[in-house]
């Protein structure tokens, strides 16, 4: 089973470049092990990594997370989501749509 965690950042006013910079420092002393990284941005100087684990059991294995930010480099509290995945279909495939 993939385990897939979610961690989202809204920067403070002009400093997301730094919290992005911030986040893949962090990112890099977490331990090995993760299947796939991933950091993107949004508008509002929000951050979001994304990183993907095989857990055998899902939402019930503890996983290496982010910290929380300095309180100055953010401007509200950092959001944490944990997903399991159901499915993988490549590109190009509809299964609800009749060939």
């Amino acid at each position: 089973m993939t385990a897939t965690l979610m961690w989202e950042a809204a920067a403070a006013e002009g400093r997301g470049p730094e919290l992005l910079d911030w986040a893949r420092e962090q990112a890099a002393l977490l331990p090995g092990g993760f299947l796939r990284r991933e950091f993107l941005v949004a508008p509002g100087d929000r951050v979001l990594v994304l990183t993907w684990w095989d857990a055998p059991r899902g939402h019930e294995v503890q996983l290496p997370e982010l910290p929380d930010p300095a309180p100055e480099l953010v401007r509200r509290e950092v959001h944490r989501w944990r997903f399991t995945s159901v499915s993988v279909e490549p590109a190009g495939t509809n299964p609800h749509r009749p060939e």
